[in-house]
C-alpha cells in the first residue's frame, strides 16, 4: 500500500509541477498579456522618455491599459534583455499581446524630432527656462531642480548668473522625451560648437573669457537692437572703457541700472536709478556685471569679439531720430550731444 501511495503522490507533484509549469511557460510566452485601452478608437501613443526604467514603463503601460502579469513581463524582458536596453520614443499600440509581442514593438520606438529655438533678448534666465520648459515638454521646475541638485554648473564653469551666456539662440533639434541631463548634455555640445577655435582665439586677444564676451554682448544687445551694424562700434566704445581703468573705473551702461531696477521701460535714466544697491549697476559696481543682463544674439556676441578699434569713450542717442549714436571721445562735447537729445525727447 505503501508503494502505491507513494507512487500516487509522486504522480500529483509531478502532476503539479507539469501544470505550474505549462502556466509558467502559457503566462511567459502565450499569453495576450497587454491590452491596449479598449475604450479608444485609435491606437493609444506611448511616449517613452530618456533613460526610462522598467517600472517606469510598466506604470506607462498600466496607465493606457491593462497589463495582467507584471511578474511574466519583467521575466521576459530579463530573458530578452530589454529591461536594460529600453530605448527613448513613441510606440503605438492596439488590440492584445503576449510578452513577446509586445516587447518586439517597445524594442523600436520611433524617434519624434522637435525644433527647439532659443529666443534672443530674454532678459531674465527665469523667463527662459519657463519657454524651454513649455517647449520641450518638462514638468514646471524640472530644469531648476536639475541645476540645483546635480554638479552641472560648476563642472562647466557656470552659476545661475552666468546660465544665461551657456544658451545660444538658435534653432535646434532635439527627440521628444529626452531627460533633463540629456537636454543639457545636448546643449553643451552646441555650447562647445559655437565656441570655435576662431571665436576663441578672438576672446583671447581682447583679454576676455567666453562668459564676458556674452556678458557685454548683452549690453550691447539691448543699447542698440535696430541699427545692428553700429553694434561693432558700442562694443568698441565699453572695450575702450575696460582697458582704462584709472580713468573709466565704471562702466557707466544704461541698460545694466535698467536691469538693476528691474525697470526695464525707464526712457531717462536718472540719479534716483543709478543710485541703487546692485551687482549689476555699473554706475557703482566697477567692471562687468555678474551676468548678461539679456540672452544675447550671435550678432550681438560677433560684434564684440569683432569689435571696431577706434578712440570713442561716450556715445549719446542721436537727435534727428535715424536710430543711430553720435560717438565722442571727450565729455565736453558728449554733453551738448545730450543736451540736444534731451530737447529733442523733451526731456527736463
Amino acid at each position: 500500500m505503501s508503494s502505491k501511495k507513494h507512487i500516487l503522490n509522486t504522480i500529483k507533484y509531478l502532476l503539479t509541477v507539469f501544470i505550474l509549469f505549462t502556466y509558467f511557460l502559457w503566462s511567459l510566452l502565450w499569453n495576450e498579456n497587454y491590452t491596449a485601452d479598449p475604450k479608444l478608437d485609435n491606437p493609444i501613443e506611448l511616449d517613452i522618455k530618456d533613460q526610462a526604467s522598467l517600472d517606469e514603463l510598466i506604470m506607462l503601460l498600466k496607465e493606457n491599459g491593462k497589463l495582467e502579469s507584471v511578474w511574466s513581463f519583467k521575466l521576459m524582458s530579463s530573458f530578452k534583455r530589454f529591461d536594460s536596453n529600453i530605448k527613448s520614443g513613441t510606440v503605438y499600440l492596439n488590440n492584445s499581446y503576449t510578452n513577446n509581442d509586445l516587447i518586439n514593438v517597445l524594442r523600436l520606438p520611433s524617434k519624434r524630432v522637435i525644433d527647439l529655438q532659443i529666443p534672443e533678448n530674454i532678459r531674465l534666465i527665469e523667463d527662459l527656462i519657463v519657454i524651454l520648459e513649455d517647449s520641450i515638454g518638462f514638468n514646471r521646475g524640472e530644469l531648476i531642480t536639475y541645476l540645483d541638485t546635480s554638479s552641472f554648473l560648476s563642472n562647466n564653469g557656470f552659476n545661475m548668473q552666468t546660465l544665461p551666456a551657456f544658451f545660444i539662440p538658435n534653432t535646434y533639434q532635439l527627440y521628444k522625451g529626452l531627460s533633463v541631463e540629456s537636454f543639457f548634455k545636448k546643449m553643451k555640445r552646441e555650447y562647445n560648437s559655437f565656441w570655435s577655435e576662431k571665436r576663441i582665439s578672438k576672446c583671447d586677444s581682447l583679454g576676455l573669457t567666453q562668459i564676458e564676451v556674452s556678458i557685454l554682448a548683452s549690453i550691447v544687445e539691448e543699447e542698440q537692437d535696430k541699427r545692428l551694424d553700429e553694434r561693432p562700434m558700442i562694443a568698441g566704445l565699453y572695450l575702450n572703457r575696460l582697458n582704462n581703468p584709472q580713468s573709466f573705473p565704471y562702466l557707466q551702461a544704461d541698460p545694466t541700472v535698467k536691469f538693476a531696477n528691474k525697470n526695464f521701460g525707464i526712457k531717462q535714466v536718472l540719479y534716483k536709478h543709478t543710485d541703487v544697491e546692485s551687482p549689476y549697476n555699473t554706475y557703482k559696481t566697477k567692471g562687468l556685471p555678474p551676468g548678461p543682463i539679456c540672452i544675447p544674439s550671435i550678432n550681438a556676441i560677433d560684434a564684440v569679439l569683432y569689435a571696431s578699434q577706434h578712440d570713442y569713450y561716450f556715445m549719446c542717442a542721436g537727435s534727428d531720430g535715424d536710430g543711430y549714436h553720435k560717438f565722442t571721445s571727450s565729455n565736453k562735447e558728449h554733453n551738448k550731444n545730450k543736451n540736444k537729445y534731451k530737447k529733442y525727447q523733451n526731456f527736463k
